[in-house]
């Protein structure tokens, strides 16, 4: 996808949240079917509460609005396990536009603090919660072989959330050069987990090396998504 400026509008989900339609892509940011459902279901009861590791170390292919990680923000807190998290985005949204979403009424300081921070370096958020942004396309980033070299823990996780637009709008995002990578990143015993359930995605996961189960999807939403876990 080639690097340009998108028109994003405002539209109501089902379950009473906000998405971003891009109409350049027709493609939406979250499920229309629920976007605040979607994706407390799919990365955070699915993947994070499933996740051993004690202290969370998780990459978000794909920030953009945010709404995963602060509902992982909120999970560690509730959970006091220390999270730090991760997120990739080449193309970030402005603190204005994602504002319009209206994701928190309470602690609305907070979501300013971690949508306006800066990209590259790491901030506590709160003693639960530690965030860096990274901006920048994942295929190119995670080509240089330092980064997965041995002992280097700079891209090292134990829990991927796969959050790219879909593979027909964005197919250069799934691809089984990514996955193997991502595979090699993550830890034993990790996951990976995302909304996606092609069966050409679930045949990429597991020739990457995933062990890889299909799932009920969220309330009202796709009936069913996947999760890898790199055994």
């Amino acid at each position: 996808m080639k690097k340009k400026e998108f028109s994003r509008l405002i539209e109501k989900t089902d379950d009473g949240s906000a998405t971003l339609f891009v109409p350049q892509l027709d493609e939406h940011y979250h499920s229309t079917k629920g976007a605040r459902t979607e994706s407390q279901h799919i990365f955070v009861d699915t993947g994070l509460k499933a996740c051993t590791a004690v202290s969370p170390q998780i990459l978000e292919v794909g920030f953009g609005t945010g709404l995963n990680a602060w509902l992982t923000l909120e999970e560690a807190e509730r959970s006091r396990r220390e999270v730090c998290y991760t997120g990739v985005e080449l193309y970030p949204l402005a603190w204005e536009a994602v504002e319009q979403l209206h994701y928190v009424d309470e602690r609305w300081e907070l979501f300013k603090r971690m949508h306006t921070s800066p990209w590259e370096k790491e901030v506590e958020l709160t003693p639960y919660f530690t965030l860096r942004k990274m901006q920048g396309d994942i295929n190119r980033l995670l080509k240089a072989d330092s980064l997965l070299a041995e002992g280097d823990n700079t891209w090292k996780a134990d829990l991927i959330y796969f959050d790219a637009f879909a593979p027909d709008k964005q197919p250069e995002m799934w691809s089984q050069e990514l996955f193997d990578r991502l595979y090699v990143l993550l830890n034993d015993g990790g996951i990976l987990t995302t909304y996606c359930a092609k069966g050409t995605v679930r045949r990429m996961l597991q020739t990457a090396g995933f062990v890889v189960e299909r799932l009920p999807g969220p309330p009202g939403g796709k009936r069913e998504i996947l999760r890898g876990r790199k055994l």
